[in-house]
């Protein structure tokens, strides 16, 4: 999954005129999770609520 610059440019745009690499960094992280989400949403990638309830008791044995 890659960003566009398209999405790049709407959040760039969106700042204030002076801001930290480390902003830019973490906001263009976050939109890649949020896109990669999707695109797994959208090929039906889910774990469904019982087998995530599964998963986290697994986590506390």
């Amino acid at each position: 999954m890659l960003l566009t610059k398209k999405i790049v440019k709407k959040q760039i745009e969106s700042f204030p005129d002076e801001f930290s690499l480390d902003l830019l960094v973490e906001r263009l992280i976050l939109l890649e999770k949020i896109e990669k989400g999707i695109e797994q949403s959208d090929n039906n990638e889910i774990v469904s609520e019982s087998e995530l309830d599964k998963e986290i008791e697994e986590w506390f044995k």
